[in-house]
Order: structure tokens, then sequence, then C-alpha cells
């Protein structure tokens, strides 16, 4: 009976520790970085750069979030969305073991970077010290700008993922990696304008607490066709490479994006924004594993 007890103990909080890294948020991450690599690849890559290069990104996606869990452990006692984190909930006593788990992480990813070559570490540190110490740490509480300022780190893991292979930051890879940093306002907006009331109560100057909603609907819904727009800079960059595949996905998912955004606009209100946020992960996952496809086949 111990040993089952020590046994559940120990699942739990594995459970507990995988949950303060958010993986909601970095395994979209992630996946654009794996198809930063096999963009650059040009098909299937390397097992072992692929499985390193993945593994790099996986721990410091999963790293700079369980630091911002940390730093941001008051605000999320606050917010009625986060309260049940891990360190607000008290599931993590001392709380100071979420910062060295969070600080190991990252460190595991650099180490693992600096293996490769010095542009992928470039890259996964620029993402890292952008969210942690641009936008949590600095702008977050301070302006909202802290979305704008922040959104860069979005676009790191595509670069590393890209440059692990290529040792090189091609035009392509920066196009991906812009495609995922116009995707973040709308995406992190319309979940500020779902929870405008808890963003308020925290005292977080997110975009749709400061200004107007119908100010703050009509930014959402401009930067979400701006995305889409921007999606066919791929297309015209490579369209030998970027066919049939891509231009249907990103044609299909944009036109539903637009067509949400449009609505949005016209009716402005929290449950087409709510829509709106709903969607744009999925989109976004469509639109890269397409590259992922026409790149490989």
């Amino acid at each position: 009976m111990r040993r089952e007890a020590q046994a559940l103990s120990v699942v739990e909080t594995v459970k507990v520790y995988f949950r303060l890294t958010k993986p909601r948020v970095w395994w979209l991450l992630v996946f654009t970085g794996v198809t930063g690599l096999v963009a650059a690849s040009n098909g299937v890559p390397d097992p072992y750069i692929a499985a390193m290069a993945t593994l790099m990104i996986t721990l410091g996606s999963a790293g700079a979030e369980t630091v911002s869990n940390y730093l941001e452990r008051d605000i999320d006692a606050i917010m009625q969305r986060t309260r049940k984190r891990p360190l607000p909930a008290g599931q993590i006593k001392p709380e100071w073991k979420a910062l060295v788990f969070g600080i190991a992480l990252i460190a595991a990813s650099l180490t693992i970077a600096a293996s490769i070559n010095f542009l992928t570490l470039l890259f996964m540190a620029f993402g890292i010290f952008d969210y942690v110490v641009v936008y949590v740490m600095y702008s977050k509480r301070r302006t909202p700008l802290n979305i704008i300022l922040g959104s860069f780190a979005g676009g790191a893991p595509t670069m590393a993922g890209y440059v692990a292979v290529s040792n090189a930051a091609t035009l392509e890879a920066w196009i991906m990696a812009a495609l995922v940093v116009l995707w973040i306002p709308s995406h992190v907006w319309s979940l500020a304008l779902k929870y405008r009331d808890d963003y308020a109560r925290a005292n977080i100057p997110m975009l749709p607490v400061v200004t107007s909603e119908r100010t703050a609907i009509r930014c959402i819904a401009s930067t979400a066709i701006l995305m889409v727009l921007f999606s066919a800079a791929l297309y015209f960059h490579n369209p030998a490479k970027y066919g049939v595949i891509y231009v249907a996905t990103a044609g299909i998912t944009g036109a539903l994006l637009a067509v949400l955004s449009v609505e949005l606009m016209r009716k402005p209100d929290k449950d087409n924004a709510w829509r709106l946020f709903k969607f744009s992960s999925p989109h976004l996952a469509l639109l890269f594993l397409a590259i992922i496809i026409d790149t490989i086949f």
C-alpha cells in the first residue's frame, strides 16, 4: 500500500509540474518549430537533428511558461480563469521550486541549442528573453502594447527550428515566423476580451481593458485579417514549393477566419470574439501542417 501511495504521489507530482509548463500554450509553438525544421530540410529532416531541435524547442517553451507562472502567481490568484493553476492553488510548496524547475528547463534548452549552432542558440535565447523579460516582467503590467512587444517571441521557435537545419535565416524562415507573430495579437486580445473583467481586476492593461470594446474588437478583427492576407506571401515567395495543399488550406481557413473577423466587426460582442479566438489556433495549426505536407510531398 505504501509503494502504491508513493507511486501515486510521484504521478500526481509529475502531472502538477507538467501543468505548470502550460502545455496548452506551448504545443502549437513547438509545432511551428517542427514545421520550420521540415521546411528548411526541403523534405524529411535528419532524425537526430529533428529530435534534438524538437526537444530544445519544447524545453525552452515549457521553461519560459513555467518561469512566467512563477512571476505571475500573484495575478493568477486574482483572476478567475487562472486561479486553479498549480501555484495559486497551493500545489507546489515552497513556490521557488517552480522557478528552479523553469530555469532548469531553459538551461537544458539553451545547452542543446548551443550544441547545434550559434543561430539556433541566438533565436532560442531571444525568444525566451522577449517572452520572460520584455513581456512578462516589463510590459505586461505597464502598457497595452504588451502583446505587440511580446509577440516576437512567438516567431522564435519557427526560426530556431529552421536554422537548426539550414544554419541560415532565409526569407522563407522570416515569412513563416512573421505568420506566428501576426497571429498572436488577435489570438490573445480575443481571449482578453472574453475575460476583460478578470484582467481589469488584476490591473493588467490589455487592449480590451484600456480601450472601448468596439475599438478593441476592430483591432482584433483587423490583425486577424492582416494575418490572412500575409499568408499568401509564402506562396508568392516560392510557388514551386508551396502549391495546391498550402494554397487551398490558406484560402479555406483564411476565408473562415476573415468571415469570423467581419462578423465580429459587424456584431461586436464577446461571443463573436470568443469564436474568433477558438478558431485562430486551428487556423495556424492547419496552415503550418500544410507547409509540412507540401514540403515533404
